[in-house]
């Protein structure tokens, strides 16, 4: 047997994979709610019973929609983060390239937001099976931080930070959910305002008593995420 054969996709992955592609599309063009079950085995040729074999529910979808958004995020930002050395313009590369990736979904993005609200929702973003999801973007986070060579940050910090931040990108894009200007440009200054204080207040973290307040916010982030 070949190499290239024993390689080759099984007709059950290439099953689940048609799901997959066929859902994703949809979720982009139609949005949370017109994507049924139903519908998506219809325009993947097959049957229903086939498509809940594959995937259990819509939920189990979403949560690949989740990982191929963060995905795409993660690979549209790592090469851009060769290109900056500063702690604050990399997480600004990070935050604005994480809003350009779901940019295709604001109109529909209320309909996920409705799905995801209740803490038993399995799309919740803060829900156990959303953690692969979520650790793409604490990773993506990590690397913008530890890759700085220029931050101004006490190396005490830059372990728990990027779960910090992780929780601030989601709090950032419930912001964009809502947000109605043209372009959602409100988000877009939010994002600017909010990494100019950054940069303004780094430098304070030099003073060893002003390193207490963030210091008890990752232990809590930390102690949440546990």
């Amino acid at each position: 047997m070949t190499t290239e054969a024993a390689e080759a996709p099984t007709k059950s992955e290439r099953t689940r994979a048609a799901i997959r592609d066929v859902a994703l599309r949809s979720f982009r063009e139609r949005g949370y709610d017109a994507t049924t079950i139903r519908l998506i085995a219809h325009e993947a040729g097959i049957s229903v019973g086939t498509t809940n074999y594959h995937f259990a529910s819509k939920n189990d979808l979403v949560q690949e929609l989740y990982l191929d958004v963060q995905l795409a995020h993660r690979g549209a930002v790592t090469p851009l983060l060769e290109t900056a050395d500063d702690l604050v313009d990399r997480l600004a590369l990070v935050f604005r390239t994480g809003l350009a990736e779901l940019e295709p979904y604001h109109r529909f993005a209320p309909e996920f937001l409705s799905a995801a609200m209740s803490p038993r929702s399995s799309v919740n973003p803060l829900s156990e099976e959303s953690t692969p999801s979520r650790d793409i973007v604490v990773g993506v986070f990590r690397d913008a931080v530890t890759g700085a060579k220029k931050k101004s940050l006490p190396a005490e910090f830059e372990d728990g930070l990027p779960s910090a931040l992780m929780i601030a990108h989601l709090l950032l894009a419930l912001f964009w959910v809502y947000d109605r200007s043209p372009g959602q440009r409100h988000t877009q200054r939010l994002v600017d305002g909010g990494l100019r204080l950054l940069r303004l207040s780094l430098p304070l973290l030099r003073i060893r008593v002003l390193r207490a307040p963030l210091r008890e916010l990752l232990d809590l982030v930390a102690e949440v995420r546990a």
